[in-house]
Parts: C-alpha cells; sequence; structure tokens
C-alpha cells in the first residue's frame, strides 16, 4: 500500500476515496477536509471565538487540535457528567491535551451546577441514561458559551455519527429532525437577545476511524472506552447497520449525509409552524410554547425539576 501523494509506504487507506496515505499526508488530508469544510458551510471566521465541547474522546480532541494548528481561538469547554472513574479519566484527558498544547480549557460540573449526575438523573426521572445526558449537555454546552462570550460551539461530530443520526430519523420520519440535522444549525434569537448560539460540526467529511488515526498519528492521548451507561443505545446500533453496508460499498456513508443534505434536506423546515418560541420562565433559554395561556418552561428545566422534586422526596 503506497501513499497517494508521495508514493511513499502508506500508513492509512480511505476507501471511499479509493486512497491511502503516509503518515505526513495523512495528516495533511485531515487538515484539509476540516479547512474545507469550515469553508464550504460558511462555519465561521478567524475573528470568532470558539468554544469547542470536549468530551476527552478522539473527535473532539482531534477537531480541539485542528483548529488551533489552523490558527482559530478555540478555547475546550468539559463538563464533568459524574459518571465514576469513566468521567474521571476523561476530565484528566481533556485537562492533559489543554495543558500540553498551552490551550484554555474550561471545567464545569453537573452536580455542582445542577445537583445531580447523569446516573441519579437516569434513577430519578426513570429514563434511559443518554436521553437525560443528552439535554443537558446540549444545556450547559449553550449556556458556557453564551455566559463566556464565544460566538460559535463546536462539536466533534464525525461523519459516523451524522449518518447513523440520519438513518435513525429516516427510519421513525422525525421530520422535525430531519429538518434541524446539517453541519451549521444557526443562533436564535429569542425575546431580543440571542438564546442559541451558532452550532458547528466541523468533522462531518471525516469517518470515527480516520479520527482514531489522527489522534493516533499525532500523539493525542484520549479515552479509549465507551461511556458504560451506552449499553443498548440505538444511535450505537444505527452505526453498526451503516458500518456492514459501508463496508461492502464503501462511500455509502458520504453519499447518504451528503446526498440528503444536497438533494432533500431544504424540503424539511427547522421550524413547526404550531409553536412559539419564547424566552423559558424558568432560566431564559428557548422554550416551545403552544398555548398562549401556559406558562413556556424548556425541557432542561421540565427535566431539572422532576429529577430534583423526586429528590427531596
Amino acid at each position: 500500500m503506497k501513499c497517494k501523494v508521495c508514493k511513499g509506504p502508506a500508513v492509512m487507506d480511505i476507501r471511499r476515496h479509493n486512497a491511502a496515505f503516509c503518515k505526513p499526508h495523512f495528516l495533511d488530508h485531515f487538515r484539509n477536509q476540516v479547512a474545507r469544510t469550515i469553508k464550504e458551510f460558511s462555519m465561521f471566521t478567524s475573528d470568532d471565538r470558539l468554544l469547542v465541547a470536549v468530551s476527552g474522546g478522539k473527535d473532539s480532541l482531534a477537531v480541539w487540535d485542528v483548529l488551533i494548528d489552523l490558527g482559530y481561538d478555540a478555547t475546550g469547554f468539559y463538563l464533568d457528567l459524574g459518571i465514576g472513574g469513566y468521567s474521571t479519566r476523561s476530565k484528566e484527558a481533556a485537562i492533559a491535551y489543554a495543558d500540553a498544547k498551552g490551550a484554555k480549557l474550561i471545567v464545569r460540573s453537573l452536580a455542582e451546577e445542577h445537583g445531580y449526575t447523569v446516573p441519579e438523573l437516569a434513577k430519578l426521572t426513570r429514563r434511559v441514561p443518554c436521553s437525560g445526558c443528552g439535554l443537558n449537555k446540549r444545556y450547559e454546552f449553550n449556556r458556557a458559551a453564551l455566559e463566556e462570550g464565544f460566538d460559535i460551539l463546536v462539536t466533534g461530530h464525525n461523519l459516523d455519527d451524522e449518518v447513523a443520526t440520519l438513518f435513525g430519523n429516516v427510519l421513525h420520519w422525525n421530520v422535525d429532525m430531519l429538518g434541524r440535522q446539517a453541519p451549521v444549525l444557526e443562533e436564535k434569537v429569542v425575546g431580543g437577545a440571542t438564546a442559541l448560539v451558532r452550532k458547528v460540526k466541523p468533522l462531518v467529511r471525516l469517518a470515527e476511524r480516520e479520527t482514531a488515526a489522527y489522534a493516533l498519528l499525532t500523539g493525542i492521548d484520549y479515552v479509549i472506552e465507551e461511556c458504560p451507561m451506552v449499553e443498548g443505545n440505538t444511535q450505537h446500533r444505527y452505526k453498526e447497520a451503516v458500518a456492514l453496508l459501508e463496508e461492502s460499498s464503501p462511500g455509502t456513508k458520504n453519499h447518504m449525509y451528503f446526498g440528503f443534505l444536497n438533494r432533500v434536506r431544504h424540503r424539511f423546515g427547522d421550524e413547526d409552524e404550531n409553536f412559539e418560541l419564547v424566552p423559558c420562565a424558568g432560566c431564559g433559554a428557548p422554550a416551545a410554547r403552544w398555548d398562549a395561556a401556559a406558562e413556556p418552561v424548556c425541557s432542561f428545566c421540565k427535566t431539572k425539576r422532576l429529577a430534583l422534586g423526586r429528590k427531596q422526596q
């Protein structure tokens, strides 16, 4: 196997591109794909302050690394979810990377901010852990970006993540979710103020295997283990299903995702005309008001009230 660029020994093959690369040219390819995505979708400029949601895993650390190398003002944000030793090791990986790179990392704790951990939240609400975890992460990432004055929120979602989500949304025809699936989610202004910062996903042209290779080849020490609470997550089953198709027909994931973006996404609206977005009565975040007479409460506040109410019983 030879490098497509220099014909030297290759260390990484990418079947959907029918190409292989040596270490230097793979790293160039990876960074170029990120730069291409940023430009193609007009994600941000060099004047913007970026907040990178960091988990301690390969994807978030890889995108943070590339953004720093490309010269962007990128700060990391780690949210401690309180998932035992897993969260401890994840936080250590994020801190170690920030120290090694000389980058700024903001660390917050779900327990300190709201009075519960993800395992506690799952028990209190009697819902699957991933549901409450995702809701709280989205809320805290956006809250941190607003409070700290960042223009853009960056996540490490890769091509595999996006295709698995798309696959699930099509299987169940989650039309509202299909309307919101894109590499860029624009900021939302509610009540005259920014309520949701712009959210971007610079890794959508790169597969999970490629982000793992990038981390390995650049010496990024990341948490390899999966979250112990992820067992049974439907997203993982969708990933496995699409991976089988990709194995037999390289390029399937790329064609599916970018075919959706280029051909049909515009057919799905990102707003439901039956409700109005207004500030939440509890925290000020966007809340859907279906009835003008009802108190507007966002999903986060509803979940938090339920959890803390049961905790006090």
